[in-house]
Order: C-alpha cells, then structure tokens, then sequence
C-alpha cells in the first residue's frame, strides 16, 4: 500500500447548495459532554467538553483508546445519540434538526461489519435507502443503483448475489454503494478494513481513496489499522483524556508528546508501518508519561 502524498490528501470537492467552500468546516462539535448511566447508580464520562472540527474535502482520522469513544462520536454526529451537552453541526445545521431522511441526504455511513440485510440481494441492499425515500421509479432506483455497484468495482453479475454468498471484501463494496446512493457529501467509515486480509485491504483503501477523490467526499474515519491511517488520512483527531488533545496532520500528531500517541504510533506497529509506506520516523519523545511543555496545537481545530 502506498501512501497517499499530502498534496493529494484533500479532495476537490464539487460545488452544491449549501455546501461550504472548499477546505472551510463541514462539521462542527463544540463543548461536547458525553455522559452515561453506570449500573447500579452514579454515571461516566466519557467526552468533556470536547471540540471537533472537519473541513470539507479532507479525510479526518479519528483514533483512541478502548472506551475514549470514538464510535460514540460517529453515532452522535449522525444523529443516533443525543449529547448530555454541546452542540453538533453537519453543513451548517444542527444534527438535532435533522430529519431521518435529511440526515440520509447528507451522510453515508459505512458500518464495521458491513451491516447488509440477509434477507436482500446485493442490488436491493445498494437501493434500500433510495427506494424508502419513494422519491423515484423503481427503474430508476434500480439504474442508480447499479451505477453504484459498478462504481465500487462489482460486477453486473453481483447484482442477484446474497450476502451469504459474498467475501468479506465483496460485502465492504456493497455497504460503500449503499452508503452512496444518495450521493451525500459526507462520507463516516467505522473500521472499513477490519476483517479483511492483507490484499483485500489494500485494495478497498485503493477504492476509497478513488471515490474520494472522484465525488469530492468528506471522509470522518475511524480505524485502527495504520496502514489505513497512513494511506488515506488528511488529518488526524486523536482522542484521549476525555476529548480531542490534536487534530493535525499525520506529521503534526506523530511529534505531539502524548502517552497515548507514543504508545499507538511510535511502537513496533507504528514504526513497521511507517518504514513500510516510507514515512521518515520522528525523533524520539521523552521517555516518560509527562506530556511536553511546548504549547498544543488549538483544540479540535
């Protein structure tokens, strides 16, 4: 896998009513408190008062420990769970605003697991949430949807397939052309490449990159696959101490003295990453958990 150079990293976006200009914010979080019930009384936090910028066009990474929360900031951002306070906004209107179908419009989302209905065909997965819209004729349900399925690298074939007869690469492809067959400018992937073998993995991070760059998508990810990272990432938000502590690009968070970033990007793993895609290393950061004394770069910014 190669890694995506930085001057390509952002995509062109197109331009449509009510998108921002390129590089300008698509999503903004502002003082988010995440906060849940504890089993027996009492509650944790999980987000305080945390700061999230996206700008459009980019692809933002967001990483963390086990239990920062990072899928729970995709859900919100997609309107499926409510804060216990702050605000989230997606193209300039508040997410607790949104419709079923507003949100639809503006958001695809790409589950972990692929999430396909057993039930249906390959086609009928890519079409349902273009078909509950009841905007179109089926013919023309059914021609954008196989649209999509091309798109994604299927064949005409593929259409009649079930989910149980698909690979796991091939069931990723067919939840990406669900995820856009509403054509939305934003794009949120919750671990794309999990579950897939070294080739088919590099060759979905291919994918994504191409439909990135070809529709002008704004991508919010969430992966820990570095590879992943490296390849596709724009910038990357890192979550820890209950909210954003750097979101920058890959170079910036990689010299940023955090516990967290030492253990995660400049261990064995990180480090074969990083030689394998030919990403220069970083100098060493101190030794110990005490995070350096230079200024931070501005929260969630």
């Amino acid at each position: 896998m190669n890694a995506l150079p930085e001057s390509q990293a952002v995509a062109t976006p197109k331009t449509g009513p009510g998108l921002p200009a390129a590089g300008q914010p698509l999503i903004e979080v502002k003082g988010l408190w995440s906060v849940f019930p504890v089993v027996g009384g009492g509650e944790v936090v999980v987000h305080k008062d945390l700061d999230l910028t996206v700008l459009r066009g980019e692809v933002l990474t967001l990483v963390g420990g086990s239990g920062t929360g990072k899928t729970v900031l995709l859900r919100q951002i997609l309107g499926l769970n409510t804060p216990a306070k702050g605000t989230i906004t997606v193209l300039g209107q508040p997410v607790s605003q949104l419709t079923r179908e507003g949100a639809a419009a503006r958001v695809g989302m790409l589950f972990q697991q692929g999430a396909l209905f057993s039930a249906f065909n390959v086609l009928d997965n890519i079409a349902f949430p273009l078909r509950e819209t009841g905007a179109l004729p089926p013919e023309l349900v059914r021609e954008a949807a196989m649209i999509k399925l091309e798109m994604v690298g299927l064949k005409p074939g593929d259409a009649t397939k079930m989910p149980a007869d698909l690979s796991g690469g091939m069931i990723k492809r067919v939840a990406l052309a669900r995820a856009l067959i509403m054509d939305p400018p934003l794009l949120m992937l919750d671990e794309p490449t999990a579950g897939l073998d070294p080739d088919s993995s590099d060759a979905f991070v291919t994918l994504l990159r191409s439909v990135h760059e070809e529709l002008g998508l704004t991508v919010v990810m969430v992966t820990h696959d570095l590879d992943t990272l490296f390849a596709l990432s724009s910038r990357v938000a890192v979550l820890a101490d209950q909210h954003v502590i750097i979101n920058a690009p890959v170079k910036e968070v990689l010299a940023f003295d955090h516990p967290f970033i030492r253990h995660f990007f400049l261990g064995d793993r990180g480090l074969r990453a990083m030689e394998d895609l030919h990403i220069q290393r970083p100098s060493t950061p101190a030794a110990d958990d005490t995070p350096a004394g230079a200024p931070a770069p501005q929260k969630g910014q």
